[in-house]
């Protein structure tokens, strides 16, 4: 006997419904993943009804994407209809009793539920609490329910630890889905495939062959609508603290036992507790650097003394026996040059330099560069001599590309993360002690940087040039996209 796939999304009338969970559930539809029937409920305050809630969706949905010359347009059709509305007011806990009978009403007999918290973080505590209350998590047919909260999943590590302490007397962790959209990226995915299935370089991943590995997260976009929540934020507690440190965990951990979820989770949080502790590292100019893009203060909703970070650089270490004494440089920013995300693993060079004008020509040579967005791909950099020159050194590249290697385009990160959730699967989801890991140090980090300039930086640049000097006395900068 078959079950139903109800997906609850509270908070339905927000952009992210719209842009990136409708659309998921949508191409995974047409991709012909739901083997079940399913049912998908927007839940929030706005006084509509089915067919306004499904007019508001398609108006924000980009239909370009429906080819009309194959079977999309049809699929829509159908989908469209699984789409249902149910208006309460989220911060009435009354409100969930009439929730669960109208779950129940419209449930084709065995359900699986997943309620996706789309909603402010100051609501994430009520509306658990409203669910269990009105017996939406209880344990029915022997299937339980299923939540998956966004970030920011706290503010601090004190607020962190509170918020796991009273989820967990309301729903166990294997219910619990904590979302970083960033793991749901293929790109991000193929890192320990990469690591741990190719026998030329696993070998080399550890601190006799890498020199260094630095990190960049770079958006062009400013903070535009998001203002008023990112000028109580910032860059560290944007982006450091969550898809930052979880690219480092997953570029530095041991191979699992297994690739089921805690086997990965475990290794990951090993790294996570393994990071140098900022304020133990010396003088912090030597070890962060931040900035504001210019015009940021005037953004409406911005504080016109704020001293929010826009940009973060910063230099660490993992104290551990594989990465010992290795540097790890990362960066973010908002009004960079470019959008890209990658992570650049630089080598150790051979103790003797047959080849004199290599130190003049050739300053970040070997290294593999893993690109996560938006040019999906891998290159792997080395030296050759240029003919008919016994000593001269040109850097060549050998260069994979997700778009042109595989015939149809990778999932969205959604897409594979809300497959994910139906499936049980919780390998790219962020266990409790993984969060409170991560504030560790992003709480450390602030500590030690609070005292420290704020640099201006103009919008289209790199951010503060400054930022240069967290490479030390070697050869490096930052890598940058090849346009």
């Amino acid at each position: 006997m078959s079950k139903m796939v109800q997906i609850v999304i509270l908070g339905a009338s927000g952009d992210l419904t719209a842009r990136k969970l409708i659309p998921a559930l949508f191409h995974s539809f047409c991709n012909q993943f739901f083997t079940d029937p399913i049912q998908i409920v927007g839940v929030a305050r706005r006084s509509w009804d089915q067919e306004i809630f499904r007019q508001q969706l398609k108006s924000k949905i980009d239909l370009s994407l429906l080819d009309p010359k194959s079977s999309s347009k049809r699929y829509w059709t159908q989908f469209i209809q699984k789409i249902n509305y149910f208006q309460i007011d989220l911060s009435d806990g009354q409100k969930y009793f009439q929730l669960a009978d109208y779950l129940r009403e419209i449930a084709d007999g065995t359900c699986q539920r997943i309620f996706y918290l789309a909603i402010k973080p100051d609501l994430f505590l009520p509306t658990v609490t409203g669910l269990s209350k009105a017996g939406l998590l209880e344990k029915k047919d022997g299937i339980s329910a299923r939540v998956v909260i966004e970030k920011p999943f706290g503010n601090n590590l004190a607020s962190a630890k509170k918020l796991n302490l009273e989820l967990s007397n309301l729903i166990n962790e294997k219910q619990l889905y904590r979302i970083d959209h960033y793991l749901g990226k293929e790109t991000v995915q193929n890192i320990l495939a990469f690591r741990f299935r190719n026998a030329f370089v696993e070998p080399l991943w550890n601190q006799r062959y890498v020199k260094l590995v630095q990190i960049s997260v770079c958006e062009s976009s400013l903070v535009g609508e998001r203002a008023g929540y990112y000028d109580s934020s910032g860059a560290l507690r944007d982006m450091v603290q969550n898809h930052l440190l979880q690219l480092i965990a997953l570029v530095a951990m041991e191979a699992p036992a297994s690739l089921e979820g805690d086997a990965i989770r475990n290794e990951k949080v090993k790294v996570l507790e393994s990071l140098r502790c900022p304020t133990t590292m010396g003088k912090p100019e030597q070890h962060v650097v931040r900035g504001q893009y210019n015009g940021y203060l005037s953004e409406k909703e911005v504080d016109k003394g704020s001293t929010t970070e826009n940009y973060i650089a910063c230099r660490t270490y993992i104290d551990n026996w594989r990465w010992g004494g290795v540097p790890f440089v990362i960066r973010t920013g908002k009004g960079l040059r470019h959008r890209f995300t990658s992570i650049t693993i630089h080598f150790v060079m051979p103790p003797h330099n047959l080849f004199g004008s290599w130190q003049h020509k050739q300053t970040q040579p070997n290294n593999i560069t893993l690109r996560i967005q938006p040019q999906e791909g891998i290159d792997i950099s080395f030296d050759v001599k240029e003919p008919s020159s016994p000593q001269t050194m040109r850097s060549a590249k050998l260069s994979f590309e997700y778009e042109e290697f595989f015939e149809h385009p990778t999932p969205d990160a959604y897409q594979r993360l809300l497959q994910d959730v139906i499936l049980g699967d919780q390998s790219l989801f962020i266990r409790s002690d993984e969060v409170e890991a991560c504030w560790v140090w992003a709480d450390s980090l602030r500590n030690m940087m609070n005292n420290q300039p704020l640099y201006n930086y103009g919008t289209g640049s790199w951010g503060p040039e400054i930022s240069n000097t967290l490479f030390g006395d070697e050869a490096f900068s930052w890598v940058v996209p090849v346009n």
